[in-house]
């Protein structure tokens, strides 16, 4: 016969602390600020995530929100214009980019998860190249970090995001001072 452990309460493998309310919280906020959908409360963000499509900014700020960070993800897109003044110069956004090759692999593939066959730019090696290029103008101007996700799991990027917001809070610190 077994019996339960009595120190156990059923129902209870999440107990309900403030870390477990963060934690939702943050995921509320990852995915209302997802792909530049409504960037509310930017300067609420951890970090922003700036990027081309398809370069795992939607993951890793879910993988971040996870664990307790308010992410927010806004997409490049060529010939798009781009609101960047609710960027405060306190948050930390951070590029990412992979190359136009793994780019096309991954945009490729998409398309035929979803079933288009249409011909479009969206795989395009050229119009690939000029988005990146682009979108790494715009980190540069603004002095953002950036990370090449090219390689790189998800657990990796958010690991050097989090490397990024350690260096950036610091930095922070001495120029309250």
């Amino acid at each position: 016969e077994i019996k339960p452990d009595g120190g156990q309460i059923p129902g209870k493998q999440h107990s309900l602390s403030k870390d477990y309310f963060d934690r939702i919280e943050s995921l509320q906020y990852a995915i209302a600020n997802d792909d530049g959908q409504r960037n509310l409360n930017l300067e609420k963000a951890d970090i922003i995530f700036f990027g081309v499509s398809r370069t795992s900014k939607t993951p890793t700020s879910i993988y971040l929100a996870n664990q307790g960070y308010k992410v927010a993800n806004i997409p490049f897109v060529l010939n798009q214009s781009l609101n960047l003044n609710d960027i405060s110069k306190r948050t930390l956004v951070i590029g990412l980019f992979a190359s136009p090759e793994r780019l096309q692999q991954i945009r490729t593939s998409r398309l035929q998860s979803l079933k288009e066959n249409r011909s479009t730019n969206y795989i395009d090696i050229e119009v690939l190249k000029k988005e990146i290029e682009e979108a790494k103008k715009i980190c540069a101007r603004n002095k953002w970090s950036t990370i090449d996700v090219t390689k790189k799991s998800i657990e990796e990027i958010a690991a050097t995001a989090l490397e990024y917001l350690k260096i950036f809070k610091s930095k922070e610190l001495h120029n309250d001072e």
